[in-house]
């Protein structure tokens, strides 16, 4: 769905790679980092006991956090139909299948991740607040639903490493193997 695939690459004058508009490079990397320190948070905060008031310290932030990203994801798909993308250099047809599902699933990943978070949140008794200011309460608390919504979260955050490590072993490959610039594309 690239609405103007030259029209986001910017040439940089000393490489002539075409690149990512700098909109798109910061919010990759923020929306990336991100996403690090929330999965580092997530899967550190569910072994800390129940009622420790750090583990609820973390939680909050950790919400806050992702519905962050989420608003962060939204504005990136926006001003990714906006500006499209720089071509890709010449690869295998398998290679660019690949990276277009790779990332087509990161982007599903990276929005059913925060709606499953804030729906099993929404049937808990304690609601959702997004840097301390609380959140409507869209549902009752259920602990079926809310079992169901955070199995699909945490499933999708494991997707979501996967989906990862894959993306950086591709950007790897091209940028020691294949030797095509490819990472230049988005590098600030």
């Amino acid at each position: 769905m690239n609405i103007a695939h030259s029209s986001a690459a910017s040439p940089d004058a000393s490489a002539g790679v075409p690149r990512y508009s700098p909109a798109q490079i910061a919010l990759h990397w923020v929306i990336g980092l991100a996403i690090i320190v929330m999965l580092g948070i997530g899967l550190y905060m569910v072994g800390l006991p129940k009622g420790l008031a750090f583990k609820s310290t973390l939680i909050n932030f950790h919400k806050s956090l992702g519905m962050t990203v989420f608003l962060l994801v939204l504005i990136r798909i926006v001003v990714r139909l906006v500006a499209g993308r720089p071509p890709l250099p010449p690869m295998q047809a398998w290679q660019r299948a690949a990276a277009s599902m790779t990332q087509g699933l990161l982007y599903v990943a990276m929005i059913v991740m925060p709606l499953t978070g804030y729906l099993g949140s929404s049937f808990n008794k304690f609601g959702t607040r997004f840097w301390g200011i609380p959140l409507p309460m869209w549902a009752w608390d259920d602990p079926g639903l809310r079992k169901i919504f955070f199995t699909v979260h945490t499933v999708s955050a494991w997707i979501l490493i996967a989906l990862i490590l894959l993306h950086v072993a591709g950007a790897l490959k091209h940028q020691l193997i294949d030797r095509d610039r490819l990472m230049e594309r988005m590098l600030p």
